[in-house]
């Protein structure tokens, strides 16, 4: 199976090249990791930096900053293809949010300084956005960074963090005026073994994704250099969160289609071998009208996909049809792993099986990204206009 329609116009030979290669590393340096990575809570910094040696990271930063220079499709693949593994644990999807942020907005001193790291996986990004009374309203953040000197002062404290543990720059989003409303939010870069006052938590318990380290993150008078503002001017963070919204939406509806053909992939394969009362389980009505199912809602959530990249690289995805791609993606995924699961019996229910891991890590698509039920208020305000 393969991120690409036969008619998706964006894909070029490179995409394709890219794609084989891509699908050869994670079988060979990935999924025989899963499980520990799975085990000991967080992915190994090592392979961070092997991923950036291969070219796996840093497709769309420009060439004079570490990167390949090309167009946003390469991110797609590699989203999708390590999906396609049956891995959610590596945290490369916020490490890209972060390279575009920076990419979008960063001086050229700020690209220079930051996007080769994170392009050769010396630098782990993450984002901090969400607060323990603070979800998809980001207007209500209450962590706030004021001027001290030619430093910030950042107090506060973040949760649900991913690559909270690992994460060597954090794009903060934090309050620089506490009476403008949403032109009060700046992006602030923190970079944690830099500055005094900074604390991660625990790496938090999870009922999926069980290798992807999240953490709740603490801010006590942290100081760093007004030079960190994302940008050259305060008060653009909501803007600039907007803009960037719609590449984090349609990233968890292509990482969605990845970890579905992988699942299919492995319950065909299982009901193929598995027996019972004298046949195949692939040879009753059931399991085949469930995967045939299954295997149409995959290759609808395909083309969505597809058309979603296209739009992304020519610059017309909206906030509407990113929100409709992360809303259905998200819901067909764990619809899909529903039923692949019930084809296993028993044998779903343990973890020795993917299909069990699979199950509990779709859960959170649904929340994550905005939860589905933004999603629906965000598209039906653009129907409402």
């Amino acid at each position: 199976m393969s991120l690409f329609t036969p008619s998706a116009a964006w894909v070029s030979d490179e995409h394709r090249m890219f794609a084989d290669m891509t699908n050869r590393f994670f079988a060979d340096e990935l999924a025989p990791n899963i499980e520990r990575w799975v085990d000991q809570g967080i992915v190994d910094h090592d392979f961070w930096r092997t991923a950036g040696q291969a070219g796996i990271m840093g497709g769309a930063i420009p060439e004079d900053f570490g990167g390949a220079g090309g167009d946003m499709g390469f991110e797609s693949v590699v989203i999708y293809e390590q999906a396609r593994t049956g891995d959610c644990g590596w945290g490369y999807g916020i490490q890209s949010i972060v390279v575009h942020y920076i990419t979008a907005y960063g001086t050229d001193e700020q690209k220079a300084r930051w996007l080769p790291g994170l392009a050769s996986g010396e630098i782990v990004g993450a984002i901090a956005m969400t607060e323990p009374g603070t979800g998809s309203d980001l207007q209500a953040v209450r962590t706030r960074a004021e001027k001290d000197g030619n430093q910030y002062k950042i107090n506060g404290s973040k949760i649900f963090i991913t690559n909270g543990q690992a994460a060597d720059l954090i794009i903060t989003v934090c309050k620089t005026d506490r009476n403008a409303g949403s032109k009060g939010m700046s992006l602030i870069v923190v970079e944690p073994d830099q500055c005094e006052g900074f604390k991660r938590g625990q790496n938090l318990k999870k009922l999926g994704m069980k290798a992807n380290d999240t953490s709740e993150l603490f801010y006590e008078d942290v100081k760093v250099p007004q030079t960190n503002l994302l940008g050259t001017e305060e008060g653009q963070g909501f803007y600039q969160l907007m803009k960037q919204l719609p590449w984090e939406r349609l990233l968890i509806a292509i990482q969605a289609l990845g970890a579905i053909d992988f699942a299919l992939e492995q319950t065909i394969a299982y009901t193929q071998e598995r027996k019972a009362f004298g046949q195949r389980v692939m040879d009753f009505q059931n399991t085949r009208f469930k995967l045939a199912e299954c295997k149409t809602k995959a290759e609808v959530l395909r083309s969505f996909v597809n058309d979603g990249i296209a739009r992304l690289i020519d610059g017309t995805l909206d906030a509407p049809t990113a929100s409709m791609a992360k809303y259905w993606g998200s819901e067909v995924q764990n619809e899909v792993m529903h039923e692949c699961l019930q084809l296993f019996g028993g044998y779903g229910y343990m973890m020795e099986y993917p299909i069990a891991r699979l199950y509990a890590d779709a859960r959170v698509q649904m929340i994550y990204g905005g939860t589905n039920e933004i999603m629906k208020e965000l598209i039906a305000r653009a129907i409402d206009e």
